[in-house]
């Protein structure tokens, strides 16, 4: 595929992302009977718009980002219909609804990829590589329920917690002969980007067959993993073990997307020409996206000033104190965190083209 598709493949994702985000917003507020005054999707100036009630819908010019623009959501309004006049449980549920709405795509998307596996994964151990390491303790049928204290129900979780081993050597609690026994189970190392180690899995898991209850058993589990995923990697950065540098911006994400966009046509093409191409390049995309809406959605109920988890810590105190903060301190409370998240998404964004330039000057 072409860099510009690839982009454009991008954009895409970004869009759908932010619409689904913001229709979660708009249709609990319209519930809610909150007045809308703009459902937009994009940044910018209007292409155009149309105006069939209460509300603008509109396309703006930049595809990325978009809003759904509530009366009072900003500043103070004497319309009884204003954001600030609705109950707090309501503005709670408007909040949390954006979020809300980016997990169920992610679940959605992941009930999909469950239903097209050929079997389900356990954490029960099926049979050893030639090399194997780890079967000098574990066994074959040994029943993996715990990674380093921490509960696996699926061969995802399973590998998520191998991955975030520091070392190697994994705490284990395994079912054997029905009885639950402890393990310290030593894995071979290879070392990954940025000089992170991850465990070599040389062993495989058995496989069950698909009912519908393990296939939206398994996009739940696997749903959990991602937003286990983001909060290891907050909980990692703010321990120091990831850097700064290391998180990744829009553009980071975009080429992410391109280069999986890219690989999955090329490699499809050469096993059954453009059609099986764009659907293994769709089928990268999706996957991608999977994770990403979940990450978004989690990430955005972080109660961080600028985010909506940041709204729903004021509307907490709110419910506290039996009175809304004064106006003037919230916003320059929000002000500032998205000044300061801003200032993120730039210090990210450098480094994401930092990355990509030393990357295309050494493969010149």
């Amino acid at each position: 595929m072409s860099g510009l598709i690839t982009v454009i493949a991008a954009l895409l994702v970004f869009s759908i992302l932010i619409f689904v985000h913001e229709l979660g917003h708009f249709i609990t507020a319209k519930l809610s009977g909150i007045q809308v005054n703009e459902f937009a999707l994009g940044m910018g100036p209007k292409l155009f718009s149309f105006q069939p009630g209460e509300t603008v819908y509109s396309l703006r010019l930049f595809p990325i980002g978009g809003f759904c623009a509530m009366e009072g959501e900003d500043e103070e309004s004497d319309n009884p219909r204003a954001f600030g006049k609705a109950a707090i449980w309501k503005r709670a549920i408007v909040l949390v609804a954006g979020s809300a709405m980016n997990l169920l795509l992610g679940l959605l998307v992941l009930t999909w990829f469950s239903s097209q596996l050929n079997l389900i994964g356990t954490t029960q151990v099926a049979r050893f590589a030639e090399n194997a390491v780890t079967n000098q303790v574990l066994q074959q049928g040994d029943i993996i329920t715990r990674v380093n204290g921490k509960r696996v129900r699926t061969s995802n979780d399973l590998q998520y917690q191998l991955m975030r081993d520091p070392d190697g050597v994994v705490e284990m609690e395994v079912e054997r002969n029905g009885q639950l026994i402890p393990l310290t189970v030593t894995f071979s190392m290879m070392e990954a980007d940025q000089n992170i180690y991850l465990p070599v899995l040389d062993f495989m898991v058995v496989g069950v067959e698909k009912t519908p209850w393990r296939v939206i058993s398994n996009a739940f589990d696997w749903t959990g993993m991602y937003i286990k995923q983001v909060w290891g990697s907050l909980i990692d950065l703010m321990t120091g073990r990831f850097t700064l540098a290391q998180l990744s911006g829009p553009v980071g994400v975009t080429s992410v997307i391109s280069e999986a966009a890219s690989s999955g046509y090329a490699a499809g093409y050469q096993q059954g020409g453009f059609w099986e191409g764009f659907r293994q390049s769709l089928s990268n995309i999706l996957y991608l996206m999977s994770f990403i809406t979940v990450n978004l959605g989690v990430f955005n109920l972080l109660p961080l000033p600028a985010l909506d988890g940041g709204r729903l810590l004021f509307l907490g105190i709110e419910a506290v104190r039996r009175k809304p903060l004064p106006a003037k301190y919230e916003s320059v409370v929000t002000a500032t965190g998205f000044l300061l998240l801003i200032g993120l998404i730039i210090v990210v964004t450098f480094n994401d083209i930092v990355k990509l330039v030393s990357s295309f000057l050494g493969g010149a």
